[in-house]
């Protein structure tokens, strides 16, 4: 319970945002005329907040699957470094372990990655139980919002900004958190190189090799900054 509790502490700041932003994603899927049971299903399988709401434009809009797959990966793509930086914290967690890639989001991969847990608390427990409740919050936002969106009337102009609105919050947590900014002076510089060499439509997808590439190479310069700061 203790471990369960502490979990539940650390991910309030996060209920309180996911649930915002699943009213907006449940709202925004119904006015293109999905139901809750969409919402229900695509907040349990697909998970992934961007990805959700450009998922309700491309099924909208009739995407073939090959166009799916693309856009889902310039859209996820992020989590390649997100992986890297979690090897060692994930090594021990077990049959979970699954479930702890599967669930790692940016404000989850926020929370168990900002400091390891205290004494008396399990530290893999604590990592499912955080990935779990955060999930939860998902899917009570998504389904809660589709609901609404199909007894209420709602002007969905500039919901799907949320989402943009949210990862700056998440990387001025990050910067204010860590001890090494690396890792986020990396991603600027290489998004904007590429940004100005493929341009604003093709520029994604090279960012995120570069970024990766660059991250896997400075790993272990950035874990040791992290190893100092924590001392």
């Amino acid at each position: 319970m203790k471990t369960f509790k502490y979990a539940f502490v650390r991910s309030v700041p996060i209920m309180a945002g996911y649930i915002v932003l699943g009213l907006g994603f449940g709202v925004l899927l119904q006015s293109k005329g999905y139901g809750a049971g969409w919402a229900l299903a695509m907040g349990g399988l697909i998970y992934a907040g961007s990805m959700q709401y450009v998922a309700i434009d491309l099924l909208a809009g009739g995407a073939s699957l090959i166009s799916a797959a693309l856009m889902t990966l310039m859209v996820n793509a992020r989590h390649l470094f997100y992986g890297i930086s979690m090897l060692e914290r994930y090594k021990n967690t077990g049959a979970a372990k699954p479930y702890l890639i599967f669930a790692l989001t940016d404000e989850t991969y926020s929370v168990v990655c900002s400091g390891d847990a205290p004494e008396g608390v399990d530290q893999s427990r604590y990592f499912f139980w955080v990935s779990l409740l955060d999930q939860f919050y998902w899917v009570v936002g998504c389904v809660a919002g589709a609901l609404l969106g199909s007894v209420l009337p709602f002007d969905t102009t500039g919901i799907d900004f949320s989402m943009t609105a949210l990862f700056l919050v998440v990387m001025t947590e990050q910067w204010k958190a860590s001890g090494d900014h690396t890792p986020a002076l990396v991603g600027l510089g290489v998004s904007l190189v590429c940004l100005l060499i493929f341009g604003s439509s093709n520029f994604l997808i090279p960012s995120m090799l570069g970024i990766t590439a660059a991250l896997t190479l400075l790993r272990k310069v950035t874990e040791k900054k992290e190893a100092d700061h924590a001392v």
